[in-house]
C-alpha cells in the first residue's frame, strides 16, 4: 500500500513538472515574438523620431546636458546605437526637438532660451551646423511640407510659420490654426498645455497628433490627441477616438503618457512613439515607448483593441529585444563616450583624454558649480563605481545628480572620504586614502549606500546613506532626472577611470 501511494505520489510530481515545462516553453516562445516597453529606459523625454529608408533615427530633449541632442540609430525599432551628438554649443535648456529629412539634408529644429533654433547636416553622422537662430519664441516645432513642396514649422499654441526652401530662415507671420481637443473638466490634470505637434500626410489628409494635460502632475494629465484636414492650415476635424492614449487611474504602470510621434515602418506597419513616467519610478524622468497603431475603414487612426502599453507586444519587423544594460567605460579613448552629458555645458578646455581615464579639472567650490559629467541609469537598481586620483587640492566624487540643488554622494579629496547629502557635505572617513580611492554608489528601491576601497577589490560602506525616490519634476521642477554623476571640484584636477555600471 505505502508503495503504491509513493508511486502515484511520484505520478503526480511528474506530470506536475510536465506541465510547468510545458508552461515554461510556452513562455519562452510568447516572449520571443512580443517586446515590452519601454525601449529607451531612463530619461529620454519627447521623442522625435524619423525613418529614412529601412533606417530609424531618434533625438530626444537634451535640456542643460551637453553635448546635446544625441542621435540614436535603430534597424528594428527596438534596438538603438548612439550615432554622435548633434549639439555641442550651449544655447540653453533644449526642449522637445524635430529631427527630420529634406531635400537630402537632415535638419533639427529645437526651443532654447525662449527662442528657436535650427542645426542641419548633409549626413546624419555629421558635421552638423552651428545652431542658426529662428525669429520665434514658441516650443516644440513641428514640420511639415505641403503638396508644392513647401515647408511649415507648428508649435505648441497650434499655430504655425512659413519656412525658406532650405528650412533656415522663417519667411513670414505666425499664424493660427488648431485650438486643440476639449478636456473634460472633471478629469485630473496639470493643465490643458496643448505641446509636441507632429505631422503627416496620408491619402486626402494631413493628421496633426499633439499632446495635452500637462507633461507632469497628476498621472492621468498628459495624453495624445489626434486631429485631421485636407490642408495643412486646416480646419482641423478632431478625431473620435481622443484620447489616443491616456493613464486613466495612478494604479496603472505608466503615467503621463503623450508625447507622440505616428509613422509607418519599412514594411507598412504603422507604430506611434511616445513618452511616460513610470509608477515608483518617477526619479527615472520620462522613458520613451512604442506601440502599434491601426487605421480603420473611415481614415482614422487608433490604438488597437487589446493592445496595452504595460503589457507584451508584438515585434516589429520579426526584430528580437536584446537588453544589456551593463555599461562600462574604462576613458581609455580620445573621444568622449557620446552617452555622457556635462550639466550645463560641455567645457573641452577642462577635459584631457588619454589612454589611461579622463581627467577633468575642478571647476566651483561645491557639487552644485561643478558642471559634473553624467550618464542615464537605465535600471531601477544599479551598482555604479569609479576609480579616482586626486591631483592638487581637488575633490572628486561619485554622485547622484538632479540639478544644482538636488544631489548626494560619496567624494574624496587628497585624504579623506567625504560624504554630501543633498548638499550637505562633511568628512565621514578622516585620513583613509593617499589621492588614489575607489568609490561606488549601491542603489536599491531608492536607497543609496555608498563604499569606498583602496583596490577596488576590498569594499567599506560609509555610515551615510540616502534616499533619491523624490529627485524627480513633480517635486523640483526642470524637466530632468537623477542622474549617476562625476563631479571635480576646486583647485587642481580629478582623473578618472574604471567606471563601471551594472543593474541589480
Amino acid at each position: 500500500m505505502v508503495m503504491k501511494k509513493a508511486k502515484l505520489i511520484i505520478g503526480a510530481l511528474a506530470v506536475v513538472l510536465i506541465l510547468f515545462a510545458c508552461g515554461a516553453e510556452e513562455k519562452n516562445t510568447q516572449s520571443s515574438a512580443t517586446f515590452a516597453n519601454p525601449v529607451f529606459a531612463g530619461d529620454y523625454p519627447d521623442p522625435s523620431i524619423l525613418r529614412d529608408g529601412d533606417d530609424y533615427y531618434v533625438v530626444h530633449s537634451s535640456f542643460e546636458y551637453y553635448p546635446g541632442l544625441l542621435i540614436w540609430h535603430s534597424k528594428d525599432l527596438l534596438n538603438w546605437k548612439p550615432v554622435t551628438n548633434a549639439l555641442t554649443k550651449y544655447v540653453g535648456s533644449v526642449w522637445a526637438p524635430e529631427l527630420v529629412k529634406y531635400d537630402n539634408k537632415y535638419y533639427i529644429y529645437f526651443p532654447a532660451s525662449n527662442t528657436n533654433y535650427v542645426i542641419w547636416a548633409n549626413s546624419i553622422e555629421g558635421p552638423w551646423s552651428e545652431p542658426i537662430e529662428l525669429d520665434v519664441t514658441m516650443i516644440d516645432p513641428g514640420h511639415v511640407v505641403d503638396e508644392e513642396g513647401n515647408r511649415f514649422l507648428y508649435f505648441s499654441s497650434g499655430s504655425y510659420v512659413p519656412l525658406s526652401k532650405d528650412g533656415l530662415l522663417i519667411t513670414g507671420e505666425v499664424q493660427h490654426s488648431y485650438d486643440g481637443w476639449p478636456i473634460p473638466r472633471e478629469w485630473s490634470i496639470e493643465c490643458f498645455c496643448m505641446e509636441g505637434p507632429k505631422l503627416f500626410k496620408r491619402g486626402d489628409y494631413y493628421y496633426l497628433t499633439v499632446a495635452e494635460g500637462g507633461t507632469a502632475g497628476p498621472a492621468t494629465g498628459h495624453m495624445v490627441i489626434s486631429a485631421r484636414s485636407k490642408t495643412p492650415f486646416g480646419p482641423w476635424e478632431n478625431s473620435p477616438y481622443n484620447p489616443l492614449l491616456r493613464a486613466e487611474s495612478s494604479d496603472e504602470q505608466w503615467w503621463s503618457v503623450g508625447h507622440g510621434t505616428v509613422f509607418d515602418d519599412s514594411e507598412g506597419n504603422w507604430w506611434m512613439m511616445f513618452h511616460g513616467y513610470e509608477k515608483d519610478h518617477y526619479n527615472m524622468g520620462r522613458q520613451t515607448m512604442l506601440t502599434p497603431i491601426e487605421w480603420t475603414e473611415n481614415g482614422w487612426y487608433k490604438i488597437p483593441e487589446g493592445v496595452a502599453i504595460d503589457k507584451p507586444i508584438g515585434l516589429p519587423n520579426n526584430a528580437t529585444q536584446r537588453r544589456n544594460t551593463t555599461f562600462s567605460d574604462p576613458f581609455d579613448k580620445d573621444e568622449l563616450n557620446p552617452q555622457w552629458k556635462f550639466f550645463g555645458g560641455y567645457d573641452t578646455n577642462r577635459v584631457t583624454l588619454t589612454t589611461d581615464g579622463i581627467t577633468i579639472s575642478g571647476k566651483g567650490n561645491s557639487v552644485a558649480g561643478s558642471s559634473p559629467m553624467l550618464y542615464i541609469p537605465s535600471d531601477h537598481d544599479y551598482i555604479a563605481e569609479v576609480k579616482l586620483e586626486i591631483e592638487g587640492n581637488a575633490t572628486g566624487g561619485l554622485i547622484l545628480f538632479y540639478n544644482n540643488v538636488a544631489f548626494s554622494g560619496i567624494l574624496a579629496d587628497k585624504s579623506n572620504v567625504l560624504a554630501n547629502l543633498r548638499g550637505w557635505q562633511f568628512v565621514t572617513e578622516e585620513n583613509v586614502i593617499n589621492r588614489h580611492v575607489y568609490l561606488k554608489l549601491k542603489n536599491e528601491n531608492s536607497t543609496v549606500d555608498m563604499y569606498y576601497s583602496l583596490d577596488g577589490q576590498d569594499w567599506i560602506k560609509i555610515e551615510n546613506s540616502f534616499e533619491s525616490s523624490a529627485y524627480h519634476h513633480n517635486i523640483l521642477s526642470g524637466f530632468m532626472s537623477l542622474r549617476i554623476g562625476l563631479t571635480s571640484i576646486g583647485d587642481g584636477q580629478v582623473k578618472f577611470s574604471n567606471f563601471e555600471y551594472k543593474p541589480l
